[in-house]
């Protein structure tokens, strides 16, 4: 199904319209600082530490980071952004401090302020230069820590903190709740489609997200379409449907907890096996392993990305598909977060294999591949406009070397991205879900 291009600008003049909406944040100037100092002392462990003092300087990272390589900027050299968290340790952890505290300076608020560009609106923690470093640093993990502290001291940036603030006040995201959620459902059921909504008990929770039950509605059809072809028992619950977690992504983490635990209990409620994420990068990660940190211990049941549940049902024979044809070529984009970070790199190239397509792989691909450069937050962030547009100018140059038909995505954050970068550059390659490929051709 085609995406209305009316709607899908709709959307992205409504994310531009953000910052207005943010409201201001309760930490007083002379407060960042110390809020600041406390997330670094709280996160800051021994692994971190040796992390910090691995560096040679040998620029790898920067070359691995879709930001310096499409700017040469070397403010964009992604170990620079963990100065400030660097800065603290030396300062205050080292075992040198002393000495150090004579060269390094202390901390100030427009050091913070100047931070906030840097891991925020220039990176998307997809964790390419964690991979590249030579000392196995993971710089993606802190910059993290370092959008915690900045959050705690009030300074995510407006469009982010937006829709942060309604996720933490109200449960929504762009105005999504559970009302926007039954009517999604009763839309599918007049098709004729059986969705088992608020069920009791239940094998599998899907979820679901806002971007598509706003815009992607097909994927949202497909997976119902997908999950009833399989009989399996499952059900979509109106009280815990949302992937996204903006708490993640902006750094606050009492709406990380929040959003997560919200999925966390019910899915224990209903005696949940296993909770399917939908094609959304960072709900991967925010429920398969941090949601296991806010919930205080393992989690007692299996967390899967949509993308990977396909492929271990194709491969396991369960899951049969309609070849489509091998005149057809498509080129994936794995999403960072499900990829790089997650390691589900065969069961999404299973489904495409079984769709009978021709695959063509970027130039780089798997775990060296590019971002799409809206994750993280990025898309919501209207000052990260001008990385966002590098980021998918070097994309369109890898997919246009294949020469696919289409592209093919299983997360909607990078749909969304590469949809609006092809509509900027009147770029007329299609950009496909994984999800919904698999729903139009169920054998």
């Amino acid at each position: 199904m085609a995406i209305d291009m009316n709607v899908f600008r709709g959307f992205i003049e409504q994310i531009k319209m953000l910052p207005q909406m943010a409201q201001p944040t309760d930490c007083p100037d002379g407060e960042r600082i110390n809020r600041a100092k406390a997330v670094f002392a709280a996160k800051l462990d021994a692994r971190k530490a040796v992390q910090l003092e691995s560096c040679v300087h040998c620029g790898m990272c920067a070359e691995a980071c879709q930001f310096y390589i499409q700017t040469g900027d070397p403010e964009l050299t992604p170990i620079h952004k963990l100065d400030l968290l660097k800065r603290y340790y030396r300062r205050e952890k080292a075992p040198w401090r002393i000495v150090h505290r004579l060269t390094e300076p202390e901390i100030t608020q427009a050091d913070l302020e100047a931070t906030q560009p840097l891991v925020y609106e220039s990176c998307t923690e997809c964790g390419r230069c964690g991979l590249a470093c030579p000392m196995g640093i993971d710089i993606a993990s802190m910059v993290n820590v370092t959008r915690q502290a900045l959050a705690e001291a009030g300074l995510i940036p407006a469009g982010l903190r937006a829709v942060e603030q309604e996720q933490g006040s109200r449960g929504t995201v762009f105005g999504v709740g559970p009302d926007q959620l039954r009517q999604a459902v009763e839309d599918l059921r007049t098709k004729g489609y059986e969705v088992p909504l608020d069920k009791e008990r239940a094998d599998i929770l899907v979820l679901s997200s806002t971007i598509d039950i706003l815009l992607f509605k097909d994927a949202l059809e497909a997976t119902v379409k997908v999950m009833n072809h399989l009989g399996v028992d499952w059900t979509i619950h109106s009280c815990a449907f949302e992937g996204a977690n903006f708490g993640l992504l902006s750094g606050y983490e009492s709406v990380q907890k929040s959003a997560s635990e919200r999925i966390t209990n019910e899915a224990i409620r209903l005696g949940a096996s296993l909770v399917i994420v939908p094609e959304c990068g960072h709900a991967y990660p925010a429920l398969r392993w941090e949601g296991a940190n806010e919930h205080g211990e393992a989690l007692p049941f299996e967390v899967m990305a949509l993308s990977e549940y396909l492929g271990r049902e194709v491969m396991a024979g369960r899951l049969k598909l309609q070849p489509v044809s091998k005149n057809r070529s498509v080129t994936y984009h794995d999403p960072c977060k499900v990829g790089r970070h997650g390691g589900v790199f065969d069961e999404p190239r299973a489904v495409l294999d079984a769709l009978g397509v021709d695959l063509r792989e970027m130039p780089s691909h798997g775990a060296v591949n590019f971002c799409c450069g809206g994750g993280a937050g990025l898309f919501v962030m209207e000052k990260a406009e001008p990385m966002r547009n590098a980021a998918f100018d070097l994309k369109r140059t890898q997919a246009e070397s294949t020469g696919a038909d289409s592209v093919v995505t299983a997360c909607g954050s990078c749909r969304v991205n590469l949809m609006a970068g092809a509509d900027r550059t009147q770029w007329q390659t299609p950009i496909e879900s994984l999800v919904e490929l698999v729903g139009a051709n169920l054998k």
